[in-house]
C-alpha cells in the first residue's frame, strides 16, 4: 500500500520476467491509492476497515483486464479471503512464495520483521498450516524498533530506518533464527539480503517470481 513498496514490486517483477523486449513483458495495472485505511492501526486499535476499498479496488482491476492480483503488502493479507470473494480472478497470498522458499532452503527455524498486526495476527504461523517453520518474533522492544523503523520508511529516511530495522533482525538471529522473513515491503527499501549474517526471504521479491510463473505458466498453456 505504501507508494515506495509499489514502485519495489514492479521493478522485481520486471526483473523477474524473462523478456528479450518490450513485448515479451507483462501488461500491469498498478493501483496506487495510499489513502486505503491504515491495516495496522484496524486490526491493533480498531480503525477503519481497509477491506471494503480493497474489495473496491479488485473489482475495477478486474474489470480493467487483470488476470491475477496482487497485493505487495503483508498486513494487508489479513483481508485476503475478503478480497478474494470481491473477484473471479486469482488473488495470490504473499505468505505462500515465502513458506515454499523456506521450506527448499530447509529452513526449520525463521524471525519475522513484520508489523504488530502482522505478527500479532499470526498471518505467517496460521498460513503455515503444517506447522513446518517455528516462527520467531521480535521481544517487545525490539518489535518497538521494527514498528518505528517502518514508519521512518515510510517518511523518508532511510537511514533510520535502516539502523532500527537492522537492530532488531540482528535480535532475532541472537535468539535462534536461521533465516529472516522481510514480512513488510518496507523492509527489502533498506536492508540487503543478508543484512544480519543468515539468509532473508524478501517477501516483495517472492510474490513477484510468483506472479511472474503463474503468468508464464498461463502463456506455455495458451
Amino acid at each position: 500500500m505504501g507508494p515506495a513498496a509499489t514502485a519495489d514490486f514492479f521493478a522485481k517483477l520486471v526483473a523477474a520476467t524473462p523478456a528479450r523486449c518490450d513485448q515479451e513483458h507483462l501488461p500491469v495495472l498498478i493501483h496506487s491509492v495510499p489513502q486505503i485505511p491504515d491495516r495496522a492501526s484496524c486490526f491493533l486499535h480498531g480503525g477503519p476497515s481497509p477491506a471494503p476499498m480493497l474489495g473496491e479496488i479488485a473489482r475495477g482491476l478486474e474489470q480493467g483486464g487483470a488476470a491475477m492480483i496482487v497485493m505487495p503488502c503483508n498486513t494487508a493479507h489479513l483481508w485476503h479471503d475478503a478480497v478474494a470473494r470481491a473477484v473471479r480472478v486469482p488473488v495470490l497470498h504473499i505468505v505462500d512464495p515465502v513458506l515454499q522458499a523456506l521450506q527448499r532452503h530447509g529452513i526449520a527455524q525463521a524471525g519475522l520483521l513484520g508489523t504488530t498486526a502482522t505478527v500479532q495476527a499470526g498471518l505467517y504461523r496460521q498460513r503455515d498450516s503444517a506447522g513446518r517453520i517455528r516462527w520467531l518474533a521480535p521481544q517487545a522492544g525490539d518489535q518497538q524498533r521494527v514498528t518505528a523503523g517502518i514508519a521512518a520508511v515510510k517518511a523518508g529516511d532511510l537511514a533510520q530506518g535502516r539502523k532500527l530495522l537492522l537492530a532488531a533482525a540482528r535480535a532475532l538471529v541472537a535468539e535462534g533464527a536461521q533465516a529472516l522473513v522481510y514480512a513488510c515491503t518496507e523492509v527489502p527499501l533498506v536492508l540487503q539480503p543478508q543484512a544480519a549474517g543468515v539468509p532473508s526471504f524478501d517477501a516483495t521479491q517472492l510474490l513477484a517470481e510468483a506472479a511472474v510463473q503463474r503468468a508464464v505458466h498461463w502463456a506455455l498453456q495458451s
